[in-house]
C-alpha cells in the first residue's frame, strides 16, 4: 500500500513542516515490527528512498497498518539502531546517508508540459477603473444598462426551487431549450427545443462545433472574430481567411478562388453586426455564401451575436432563415444580458446534434444548471424582452453620439463604418499612420484601444484602423475619447509627413 506523501524533488514549496515520502508497504495479514523493517530496508538497498527523506510519522504509519504506535515505533527503532535512519529536530526520522540529515532529497526538476504559445493575450473585461481609464475597444455593454436587480429576483427564485442543484444535463436544462425554440419560430427561424444545445456562451457554442468537424479546416471572414481565429489555431485546425472590406462588402469571386483551392470543410462568419467591424451582410450576399456552400459542400457555422441589437425593436434575418437547418447558428445572452452569465446555444439538426452533445459533454459534461434556470425565468418572466427595448433605445443613442463624435473630430482622411445598431463600429486610418506610436500615445492619456490587427486577419492585413465600442462608455467619456483618439490621428500624420 502507499502512504500519503508529497514527492520529493528539486521544487520545494514553502511548508510549515516537511512532506513525508511514500513507503510502499507489501505486508500480507497482521503487519510485525520486523515486515516494516524489511520493507523500509529494501527500499534503502535499492536507492528508492534517498538519504535525507523523511520517513512518515508514527502516527499516522500506524493508523495506516492498522497496528498500535508501538509496533512503528519499535520498527523504527530497530532501523535507527543499524545506523539506516536517524531522528531530527521535529520527532520524526530520516534516512542516514551521504546527505546530512534535515536537508531534503531532491530530484532533477521534470520538464514542463509543451503547450501552445497563445497568439494574442485575451484581457478580463471589467468595470473597476472606468473612471481612470476611457475604453474604446471593447464589445460590452455598459453596466448601467444591466437588469440586475431583475436577475438578482430570478436567482432568488430558481435557489428556492427543489431539485435543480444536482440537476445534470449535457444537453441543456429542458425549460430554457424549449423557450429558445419559441423565441427563433417567431422570428422564422424553423426550431424545436431538442435541437437546441445550450452553451456556456456563444465561445463554447463555436467549441463544440469545431470538435465535431471530421475534417480540421475551416474559412472564416478575415478580419474576423478574434476568439474564433485563437480557438482555431489552438486546437489545431487550418483556418482559411475569406477577405473583406466593409466598406466594399464580400468578393465573391475572390472568396470563390480561395474556396476552391483549399476546399475547407466548414465556413464561420458572423452575419449580422460582425465583430470588429459592425457590418451586417445584405440579404443577396447571404444567398451569394449559401450557393458557394452548395458548389464547394462546405458546411456553415452562423454566429449571430448582434442581430437583437438593433433599435426599434427590429432583427436582422440570419442565414439559418434562408438556407435551412443545415446551417449551424450560434447565439448569446451574453452580451445583452449580463457578460459573466456565460449562457448561449447552437441550433443544431438531425445529424450534428449528437456529435455535438457528445464534444460538449467531453469538455465540461453538463453546464450551470442554476444558471441556465435563472436566465429561463428572466426570459419566461417577460423580463428580457422589456430590457432588449430600453437597451436598443439607449444603444441607438450611443450610436449617434459616437457618429456626432467622429464627424466632428476626425481628420478628412479618416473614415468608418455605419452599421445601425449592434455595439461596435470600424475606424479605418490612413495607411501610413504608425500605429504603435498611436498606442503610446494614447496610453499616457488613459484611452484604451485595441491596435494589434494580427489578431483579427488570418493572413496579412489588408486594413489599417481599429473596433471602436460605444455602448461601453457614457456619452460624455466616450466623446472625450474620441476626441483624444482623433488628436492622437493628426499628431501621428503630422509625424508621418515630416
Amino acid at each position: 500500500m502507499y502512504l500519503k506523501c508529497i514527492r520529493s524533488s528539486a521544487y520545494t514549496p514553502t511548508m510549515t513542516s516537511r512532506p513525508f515520502v511514500r513507503v510502499p508497504l507489501t505486508l500480507v495479514g497482521r503487519a510485525s515490527s520486523a515486515a516494516i523493517v524489511d520493507s523500509i530496508l529494501s527500499e534503502i538497498r535499492t536507492g528508492k528512498m534517498a538519504p535525507g527523506a523523511r520517513l512518515p510519522p508514527v502516527r499516522v504509519l500506524a493508523h495506516q497498518l492498522h497496528v498500535s504506535k508501538n509496533t512503528v515505533a519499535g520498527a523504527y527503532a530497530e532501523l535507527a539502531a543499524r545506523g539506516k535512519i536517524g531522528p531530527d529536530s521535529t520527532r520524526g526520522y530520516y534516512v542516514i546517508g551521504e546527505q546530512r540529515i534535515g536537508k531534503r532529497a531532491s530530484l532533477p526538476l521534470v520538464p514542463a508540459p509543451e503547450v501552445l504559445p497563445g497568439p494574442f493575450p485575451f484581457s478580463a473585461h471589467s468595470t473597476a477603473g472606468k473612471n481612470r481609464q476611457i475604453i474604446l475597444r471593447s464589445v460590452f455593454i455598459d453596466r448601467d444598462l444591466l437588469p440586475f436587480a431583475r436577475i438578482e429576483e430570478c436567482f432568488r427564485s430558481v435557489l428556492r426551487q427543489p431539485g435543480l442543484h444536482y440537476l445534470h444535463d449535457s444537453h441543456g436544462y429542458p425549460p430554457l431549450r424549449e423557450v429558445i425554440a419559441r423565441r427563433l419560430s417567431k422570428r422564422g427561424i424553423d426550431a424545436d427545443a431538442n435541437s437546441v444545445v445550450t452553451t456556456t456562451g456563444s465561445q463554447q457554442a463555436l467549441d463544440i462545433c469545431a470538435r465535431a468537424l471530421k475534417r480540421k479546416c475551416i474559412a472564416m471572414e478575415s478580419p474576423g472574430y478574434a476568439g474564433g481565429k485563437l480557438l482555431f489555431e489552438m486546437s489545431g485546425i487550418r483556418t482559411v481567411g475569406l477577405k473583406f472590406n466593409p466598406f466594399d462588402g464580400i468578393d465573391m469571386a475572390a472568396w470563390r478562388r480561395d474556396l476552391s483551392r483549399l476546399r475547407p470543410s466548414a465556413l464561420y462568419m458572423t452575419t449580422n453586426f460582425q465583430n470588429p467591424t459592425g457590418y451586417s451582410y445584405s440579404s443577396s450576399e447571404l444567398r451569394g455564401v449559401l450557393d458557394l456552400s452548395r458548389e464547394f459542400q462546405m458546411g456553415i457555422i452562423e454566429d449571430d451575436w448582434g442581430s437583437d441589437m438593433l433599435p426599434f425593436s427590429e432583427y436582422r434575418t440570419p442565414m439559418r432563415t434562408y438556407g435551412g437547418p443545415n446551417v449551424l447558428y450560434i447565439n448569446s445572452f451574453t452580451k445583452k444580458l449580463l457578460p459573466s452569465l456565460r449562457t448561449g446555444y447552437v441550433l443544431a439538426n438531425e445529424s450534428a446534434l449528437g456529435a455535438l452533445v457528445a464534444a460538449k459533454s467531453a469538455g465540461t459534461l453538463g453546464n450551470a444548471t442554476v444558471v441556465e434556470a435563472a436566465v429561463f425565468e428572466f426570459l419566461d418572466r417577460g423580463y428580457y424582452d422589456r430590457h432588449l427595448k430600453t437597451l436598443q433605445h439607449e444603444l441607438d443613442k450611443r450610436y449617434h453620439f459616437c457618429l456626432d463624435a467622429l464627424a466632428k473630430t476626425m481628420p478628412k482622411e479618416v473614415r468608418w463604418t455605419k452599421p445601425g445598431g449592434g455595439p461596435v463600429l470600424w475606424l479605418e486610418f490612413p495607411a501610413g499612420l504608425d500605429l504603435r506610436r498611436l498606442d503610446e500615445r494614447l496610453t499616457k492619456r488613459n484611452v484604451s484601444v485595441q491596435l494589434r490587427l494580427d489578431q483579427w486577419f488570418v493572413n496579412k492585413p489588408h486594413l489599417h484602423g481599429t473596433r471602436i465600442g460605444f455602448a461601453y462608455m457614457p456619452p460624455e467619456l466616450m466623446t472625450r475619447g474620441i476626441e483624444i483618439l482623433a488628436e492622437g490621428i493628426r499628431a501621428g500624420m503630422k509625424e508621418s509627413r515630416s
